[in-house]
């Protein structure tokens, strides 16, 4: 690929039709803040379990097999999910439209549960992040480690550059970066986190 000056997902999805889906997630998610309210509830949770799930895998893939994720974790509520049984397990395990790994599954579930978990303090997912920003990426791993599971480094960066936490989805070369930088990312509302913070 000749040099663009691009990151190499923007450059990558510089050069597809404008109807691919990992152009409409470039073009309009990535790096973009999450709706406000229930919706961005949703939105986090269905944006962490489907980076949980890439871990080994592709992008493009959890892209293509989404709607398959919403419908499966019905509609990526933390409530429902958080009330996952061993009938629920056996379903998603079967379901051949998603991520068939048991691991993946019971982070999901056990994810929700621990995000239900934070509601007092925090209100929802968002008032987590939130409350937490800003912080370096360490301390941040170190947070998502301490809360959540499955949540590995790229895990953590991936999810919070996609979901507007941290600065570097768009490289400044990309046209898209101007765009998701006026939809007011966190990570434009708030200073540098001091090192280690």
């Amino acid at each position: 690929m000749p040099e663009t000056g691009l990151p190499p997902y923007c450059a990558y999805c510089a050069g597809l039709p404008a109807a691919h889906p990992d152009r409409i997630y470039h073009d309009r998610r990535y790096g973009f803040p999450p709706p406000k309210g229930e919706a961005g509830e949703s939105w986090l949770f269905g944006l962490l379990l489907l980076e949980i799930n890439q871990a080994g895998l592709g992008w493009s893939m959890m892209l293509r097999k989404e709607e398959n994720f919403r419908r499966a974790y019905v509609g990526f509520s933390i409530d429902a999910v958080a009330a996952f049984g061993e009938t629920d397990r056996l379903r998603l395990l079967a379901d051949s439209g998603i991520i068939r790994n048991r691991r993946k599954v019971d982070a999901a579930i056990e994810n929700a549960r621990r995000l239900q978990a934070q509601r007092p303090g925090y209100g929802s997912f968002q008032g987590w992040l939130d409350a937490h920003q800003p912080r370096s990426l360490d301390a941040w791993i170190t947070l998502f480690r301490a809360t959540l599971v499955f949540t590995g480094p790229e895990i953590v960066n991936e999810f919070l550059m996609s979901s507007g936490y941290l600065d570097g989805a768009h490289g400044p070369a990309c046209p898209v970066r101007v765009q998701a930088i006026a939809a007011g990312p966190a990570w434009t509302r708030s200073a540098a986190a001091p090192a280690g913070v």
